[in-house]
């Protein structure tokens, strides 16, 4: 934790920004106490320093009360999951999403059948961890009911009440334990959590592909994912999880890249470490959990670049250019990441000087154009194209360089 960000906090929290103040303004009028409060990963990152991301509001109004409110006002109200009691608000670039307190009726392992309540004991019961469930009113004030704040503070993620009735309510709370231990425990976890944890692991498989795999990649972003290698316990239920990772004991050197001033790890690097072998391991997982086509694209051209790479060792040194030009490089400058996340060895310097060789590198515009080819006498829109593709392949084998000399000469032979 920095001095800076300890100043930035105490001066300037995210609750006193101009439009979330107003918004709660709205919120709170006509009414003596807290109509709404702050909860989840806005407040735990709020009390660790860190970058909040989306704000999420608890509220004793009901979403048809939560809309009156607002109704006359500059704030546009979003009716984003209104069967659940949730509305997005948003004021000019701010948006927070508010949801009316809720307690379970019933629960399958996927889903919950709720009420609306205004009791906010009833609201924390029905969360998960005791760290999601503090509670914050816009004076800074905080309402724990469970010592989340304590268990933040101690580096302990704990569920609320008894861990295998909080599984059982959502199987990927088990996915969730792990994304927050990884990022907030010592890994000094009571028994009890563990046992109902192994035992529910077959309840995975109610879930959708579709939270599964969104849950699976907050967990790759995490900067110390590769925490969970230090872990046996942990790191075998991520194993069991996910079985097509079969290299996931490559995880151990991310921390090795990310020493690097300008690496630029990311999910699609880390899928690929995991994945990529000499079978169709990748591309079974892509079918597995319908992931999106830029992900699919990345692991394909992973899995069939990696084999050039390993079978020839000046690979990146040689036609360089052209491999930037054919596929970018953002992505030659992921292979070369995943390339070296690979082996054993890490050479800092070597790393460094080709990451800023592909960095600086600049390809110059193709000189010729359909256009070109036009006003030299060629109409045949075919032929222009397979012209086009032949100087082209001409250009590029030439280092990217051709003289107006050797363009004529080309036509030439080819009109």
């Amino acid at each position: 934790m920095s001095i800076l960000s300890s100043i930035n906090k105490f001066f300037f929290p995210f609750y006193k920004s101009k439009n979330i103040k107003e918004i709660f303004r709205i919120l709170n009028s006509n009414s003596e106490k807290n109509q709404a409060m702050f909860v989840g990963g806005c407040v735990r990152k709020h009390l660790q320093n860190q970058k909040i991301g989306d704000i999420d509001v608890a509220t004793i109004l009901t979403p048809d009360e939560v809309i009156k409110k607002f109704e006359k006002t500059k704030v546009e109200v979003k009716k984003t999951g209104i069967e659940h009691g949730t509305l997005t608000l948003v004021l000019e670039k701010d948006r927070i999403e508010i949801t009316t307190l809720r307690k379970d009726i019933s629960t399958d392992g996927r889903h919950a059948k709720i009420s609306f309540t205004d009791s906010w004991e009833e609201d924390s019961k029905r969360r998960d961890f005791t760290i999601n469930s503090i509670y914050l009113d816009s004076n800074g004030k905080i309402f724990d009911p469970h010592s989340g704040v304590a268990d933040l503070n101690s580096k302990k993620v704990k569920f609320i009440g008894r861990p295998d009735e909080r599984i059982k309510e959502d199987y990927l709370r088990i996915l969730r334990f792990i994304r927050f231990s990884i990022e907030y425990s010592d890994f000094d976890f009571d028994k009890e959590t563990l046992k109902s944890i192994k035992i529910n692991l077959d309840g995975i498989v109610k879930l959708s592909k579709e939270r599964i795999y969104d849950e699976l990649c907050k967990i790759l972003k995490l900067k110390n994912f590769e925490k969970i290698y230090n872990n046996e316990i942990l790191f075998d239920i991520f194993k069991l999880i996910f079985p097509e990772f079969k290299y996931i004991d490559r995880i151990k050197n991310l921390s090795l890249i990310r020493k690097l001033k300008d690496q630029k790890l990311n999910n699609n690097i880390i899928l690929a470490l995991l994945l990529i072998d000499e079978t169709n391991n990748h591309e079974y997982f892509s079918h597995k959990y319908n992931i999106s086509n830029e992900t699919r694209d990345f692991l394909d051209f992973s899995a069939r670049y990696l084999k050039q790479v390993n079978k020839d060792k000046d690979f990146f040194n040689k036609n360089l250019k052209k491999n930037i030009f054919y596929n970018s490089k953002n992505k030659i400058e992921s292979l070369f990441l995943l390339h070296k996340l690979t082996k054993k060895k890490f050479n800092y310097k070597e790393i460094d000087s080709m990451v800023n060789q592909i960095k600086n590198i600049s390809i110059p515009k193709f000189p010729v154009t359909g256009n070109y080819l036009l006003s030299k006498g060629i109409k045949n829109g075919k032929k222009i194209g397979l012209l086009l593709k032949q100087i082209e392949k001409k250009w590029i084998d030439n280092n990217f360089s051709l003289s107006d000399k050797e363009i004529t000469s080309l036509l030439k032979k080819n009109i």
